[in-house]
This record gives C-alpha cells, structure tokens and sequence, in this order.
C-alpha cells in the first residue's frame, strides 16, 4: 500500500512543481510581452518597465490570457498601432515558449 501512497505523492509534488513554473512562465511571458508592447506604443526605459507591470497586473483580472490579450489590443487601439488580433497571439504564443524555456533553464 505504501508504494501507492508514494506514487501519489511524487504525482502531487510534480503537479505542484508544474503548476508554480507554469505561474512563473506566464508572468515572464506577460513581462516580455508588456516589453514588446511598449516598443511599439513608443515608450523606453522606466516607462517600457512600467507598462510591462501593467501587463502583468492585468493578468489577474480573470483566469486565462484574455484579459492579457484585451489590455495590449485596447492600448494599441487607443495608440493606433496597426497589429491585428493575431500578430499580438502569435506573439504571446512565442513569448510564451521563450518564458517557459527562461523559467526552465533557472532550475
């Protein structure tokens, strides 16, 4: 019985492990991705930094990238930067690799 006990275990721990690198991963992303938007909406340094926190406080507002997603398009909106919908994804797609990569290479 103690092997199941253990097996369960060590499937919780790895969970957990996946779930706070995950969380790691996607506040990296969103910090890259508040970067990138930054460039584009013209600003730089303290600003650029700035901005990025925004992105990532804007990730909590609910579950998923959405209100993520929402936050860049309304900026660039109100900015008139021409990206369409699918630029910002596949952007947040590919920052999302690199995070995920970054995040993993720390341990």
């Amino acid at each position: 019985m103690s092997g199941i006990k253990d097996r369960e275990k060590a499937f919780e721990s790895k969970f957990a492990h996946d779930e706070a690198l995950r969380f790691k991963a996607e506040a990296r992303r969103n910090k890259l991705l508040g970067l990138w938007a930054a460039e584009k909406l013209g600003k730089s340094g303290d600003d650029a930094e700035a901005y990025a926190k925004e992105v990532i406080r804007a990730d909590f507002e609910e579950p998923g990238d959405e209100d993520v997603f929402r936050k860049i398009r309304s900026d660039f909106d109100d900015a008139d930067i021409d990206q369409s919908d699918h630029q910002i994804r596949r952007t947040m797609e590919e920052l999302m690799a690199t995070a995920m990569e970054q995040v993993a290479n720390e341990e």
